[in-house]
């Protein structure tokens, strides 16, 4: 048992706890050793936790500011997410272009240069679905960005998910209870998702309902929903004083989860499992805000896994053209090469070039953070422009018989 959880009213609502560090820390770690070869079967899965994690901060973040303005300022928060997220990722993709084209075969240096402008425009999910790219065949075809369908997807999220708030705090102006209408609409939609995922399941290939924003939303939204004052609350009366015991069953369950999933051939993942998932996932993230004093929340808060989880949106960003360079199958030298090289780049790229301009930039914000974006957005989208593509190979048809 713990301390009995916290309700939080408005003015307890926090912005940063250790423990969510600390769960980004888990879910970077197992993503990175699921794509360093399988040595985490279900680290796949660390992604939902990624989503459920973001659905629960962004949503909190937004209720917070309803509760203070009373609405919510789209321009301010679509700032503060650009300034979070484009430095970084600007960085990445220019970098590994340059790298790619110089040093990659000619077929890595087509699809990098063909996938580069979706990746820009958030949409590089549609565009691998389109070009049937098999999520699964993850070291085929060489795709440096092929990871990035889930920063498209989260990316969608941020951009939609606002726009529905600020309707419903519209349409609660004929009402009340507003996170009431949050929570609703997020499981409401929660269950359309999975209904979807369901309905367009296709055993021979998951890659469209894995990767589509229709069929992956849930995840999101299942985290969104454990945001809200009415879930909270619900949780709190439920779990009561044992909040800590609660948390060591979510955690055993989503460990082992991760243990025996695997990926494809795991049907039931696309028959709920996922959504099962990530529902366990918003539940955690919920009950570490709740009960930090808990024991898995003290674990988690441990310095070195909140470090990795301050690294982990430039460690993702990073760890898989790294991982396509430097392929985990040649053995464990290239893979502990390849992870210490990932490592060492997204933390060069979080005190380099993120914390420096999301913290301390004056010009990355009010006018001349919108010149500055609109200059970096024209300058990555005449790289795409501009790079030589290599001619494909010929077909000699008189050799065909």
């Amino acid at each position: 048992m713990t301390e009995p959880l916290s309700t939080r009213t408005t003015t307890e609502r926090r912005t940063h706890l250790p423990a969510l560090d600390g769960l980004r820390g888990v879910a970077i770690a197992g993503v990175v050793l699921f794509h360093a070869g399988d040595l985490v079967p279900g680290g796949f899965l660390g992604v939902d936790l990624f989503f459920a994690l973001s659905g629960y901060l962004i949503t909190d973040l937004l209720l917070r500011e309803i509760d203070k303005s009373g609405t919510v300022s789209l321009v301010a928060f679509w700032g503060r997410r650009i300034r979070r997220l484009l430095p970084a990722l600007v960085t990445m993709l220019a970098v590994v272009t340059v790298v790619v084209w110089a040093i990659a075969p000619d077929d890595v240096v087509r699809t990098t240069l063909r996938d580069g402008p979706w990746v820009q425009l958030n949409l590089v999910n549609w565009h691998l679905l389109a070009e049937s790219a098999g999520y699964w065949d993850r070291f085929g075809t060489g795709r440096v960005f092929e990871h990035l369908w889930s920063i498209a997807v989260e990316e969608q999220f941020y951009l939609v998910w606002p726009v529905v708030l600020v309707v419903l705090v519209v349409l609660a102006r004929w009402g009340r209870r507003v996170e009431h209408r949050v929570a609703i609409s997020a499981a409401l939609v929660s269950v359309l998702s999975l209904g979807l995922m369901v309905l367009l399941l296709d055993t021979a290939d998951t890659t469209r309902v894995y990767t589509g924003t229709d069929t992956r939303a849930f995840s999101l939204l299942l985290g969104a929903a454990a945001a809200t004052r009415p879930v909270r609350d619900a949780l709190a009366g439920a779990v009561g004083r044992w909040a800590g015991a609660v948390l060591v069953l979510l955690a055993l369950g989503t460990g082992t989860a991760w243990v025996f999933a695997a990926g494809a051939d795991s049907v039931w993942l696309f028959m709920g499992g996922l959504f099962a998932h990530s529902l366990a996932a918003a539940l955690l993230v919920a009950l570490c805000a709740q009960a930090p004093g808990a024991l898995v929340a003290k674990a988690l808060a441990w310095q070195p896994l909140q470090w990795l989880g301050q690294l982990s949106y430039s460690l993702y960003l990073w760890h898989w053209p790294v991982f396509v360079l430097f392929p985990p199958e040649r053995g464990w030298f290239w893979t502990v090469t390849a992870c210490a090289v990932s490592i060492g780049l997204a933390a060069m790229s979080k005190y380099l070039v993120e914390d420096p301009i999301r913290f301390r930039a004056k010009w990355a914000r009010g006018r001349r953070g919108v010149i500055a974006c609109t200059a970096v957005m024209i300058a990555l989208a005449m790289l795409w422009l501009l790079m030589p593509v290599p001619a494909a190979p010929s077909i000699d048809v008189t050799r065909i018989t």
